[in-house]
């Protein structure tokens, strides 16, 4: 059994009604799900943050830190 997890649960997060942690049977489903997820949220949430994922044993761990500011 392989799962996705979020370290911190920022309000884009919580506010997206995304649920974790998720399950999966299959490795490859698990790591290909929490790619698409972060990938998601980085482009579709505030930009505030940044996500990415770290594969941890058997859970796909995303982890959120914030982006830097834009330099203009």
């Amino acid at each position: 059994m392989y799962s996705i997890d979020i370290e911190k649960r920022c309000g884009c997060v919580k506010r997206s009604g995304l649920e974790f942690p998720k399950a999966f049977e299959d490795k490859k489903e698990a790591e290909f799900e929490a790619l698409k997820l972060v990938n998601y949220m980085n482009a579709k949430f505030c930009k505030k943050h940044r996500f990415f994922v770290n594969e941890e044993g058997d859970t796909f761990k995303i982890y959120v830190e914030l982006s830097c500011p834009k330099i203009s």
